[in-house]
């Protein structure tokens, strides 16, 4: 029996098996063991009795697997007869398993973020509490390409971290890299093979066997670098998983739930443009940043001082005066005090003046929306910006294509009339529950953009969107027959 113990323990160490505290939590598997010895069953004839796979029996007499469900050990402490003592040994020993996550000596930090983003107290602090409370253990950060999703994510991520919790961050290809990211190692590895396994495509599930506790991707799960391997390295201790970029097309919602199911102190943050509409999600809606009101110049404006910190990296020697704070604030007010497309401004003034890149922005803001400096990402936020549109439902697109049509308010930084749900029922003739969905959907894509104030709410659609709209309608009739 002892020698056996050894062999099976040696084994984990050859694939890899955390050490230290997570290897007390393979005692469960040598009490399985034991009383099936002891009373004289094969792994098999135990599997026939217990209803629970030869399989799953193996994997955990062997330590492969040291999180069993609590049905799996009452119907193993069942097949085997145990009493009561011996049962409450073996849920002790499985309790521990569920609950023992490895011990971090220093908890994983996430990456170090390389510009300040002003303007985003309030939003950090709130996602922040709801996270570190669990009040919120699935919160989707969502707004459109550009907007900060990352840089805010960040800010939580290090605050979180501060506090003590561990933090791990896999970014998707394609997501904005503008940060210092830790080492690779196998802790990257196994994030990496979970993210792989809960957005595993229909036709890899096909693929899938079946795991003591779920299942497994072969060569993912098996050798350590699935779901069940964070699983297991998580157990029940408070941690924070970041998935920045994600996909539209979310993930499995049975792999999700479960992997959540399975470590009560997960907590999950995601980036991307658009929600999952999975249950438990939290769905934060990031707005552009405040800007200057209209008239007013505001240096302390977040969109102003984001703005003037792109423009001294490419013009140092820029000192604003007064003009040029005015400049400046309406500027800003007409990108809608988006982060994206503040930055491509500012690249511009390399080869122009400010006075010169404003007049661009009123004649056609689109057109200087891709980063002067060219590169990847340089059309980021332009692309980012059409891709949304395109995916509106054919219904909230109309609804945006007659908004924009309406006449925009007196002034030349208003574009376009503020407007309510009510507003929304009679322009499109529509019941209030038809009108509100659309509504949502344009507010969640980033096309419109929601105030709240005395009680009320009114929206109005982002001046940048509405010059893509009408760009596109002037594309539309000038190649049509």
């Amino acid at each position: 029996m002892h020698t056996d113990t050894n062999k099976d323990t040696s084994t984990d160490r050859h694939h890899g098996a955390p050490t230290g505290p997570a290897q007390e939590t393979s005692r469960v598997g040598a009490l399985i063991r034991a009383h099936r010895l002891r009373i004289g069953l094969t792994q098999r004839e135990l599997a026939d009795l217990s209803t629970i796979s030869v399989r799953a029996i193996r994997d955990l007499e062997q330590g492969k697997a040291r999180r069993p469900r609590p049905d799996t050990v009452r119907l193993m402490a069942d097949a085997l007869r145990l009493g009561q003592r011996a049962r409450a040994a073996l849920e002790a020993a499985a309790q521990q398993g569920r609950g023992g996550g490895v011990g971090w000596a220093h908890p994983p930090a996430p990456p170090t973020a390389l510009h300040a983003m002003p303007g985003r107290d309030a939003e950090t602090a709130l996602l922040v509490r709801e996270l570190s409370s669990g009040a919120e253990r699935l919160v989707h950060l969502v707004g459109l390409g550009g907007v900060g999703k990352t840089r805010v994510a960040l800010e939580v991520a290090e605050r979180v971290h501060g506090a003590g919790m561990p933090v791990l961050w896999y970014g998707f290809p394609g997501a904005s890299a503008d940060y210092l990211a830790y080492g690779e190692g196998e802790l990257s590895d196994r994030v990496a093979g979970a993210v792989a396994e809960l957005f595993a495509t229909p036709a890899a599930a096909g693929a899938l066997s079946d795991g003591p506790d779920g299942p497994v991707l072969p060569g993912v799960g098996a050798a350590g670098f699935g779901v069940a391997a964070i699983a297991e390295l998580v157990g029940e201790q408070r941690l924070l998983l970041v998935l920045d970029g994600a996909p539209a097309a979310g993930p499995r919602c049975e792999r999700l739930t479960g992997l959540l199911r399975a470590c009560p102190g997960l907590r999950l943050l995601v980036t991307s443009e658009q929600p999952w509409e999975v249950p438990g999600e939290r769905i934060f809606l990031l707005a552009p940043l405040e800007v200057p009101a209209e008239g007013a110049v505001d240096a302390g404006s977040p969109a102003v001082r984001v703005f003037l910190d792109h423009v001294r990296r490419v013009r140092p020697e820029f000192v604003p005066g007064p003009v040029d704070m005015e400049q400046v604030a309406r500027l800003c007010r007409r990108l809608d005090g988006h982060p994206g497309a503040l930055a491509s401004a500012a690249s511009w003034l390399v080869v122009c003046d400010l006075t010169t890149l404003c007049h661009g922005l009123d004649s056609d803001p689109v057109a200087l929306l891709d980063h002067l400096g060219g590169g990847a990402g340089a059309d980021r936020f332009r692309v980012a910006l059409r891709r949304r549109l395109d995916r509106l439902s054919v219904g909230a697109r109309e609804l945006l294509d007659s908004l924009c049509a309406r006449a925009p308010d007196v002034g030349p930084d208003r574009d376009g009339a503020e407007f309510d749900l009510t507003g929304i029922t009679a322009l499109t003739g529509l019941g209030l529950p038809e009108s509100g969905r659309m509504l949502r959907e344009l507010l969640i894509a980033g096309a419109v953009r929601a105030a709240h104030e005395s009680g009320g709410s009114r929206f109005r659609v982002l001046g940048l969107v509405r010059a893509a709209v009408r760009g596109g309608s002037r594309v539309a009739a000038a190649v049509a027959p």
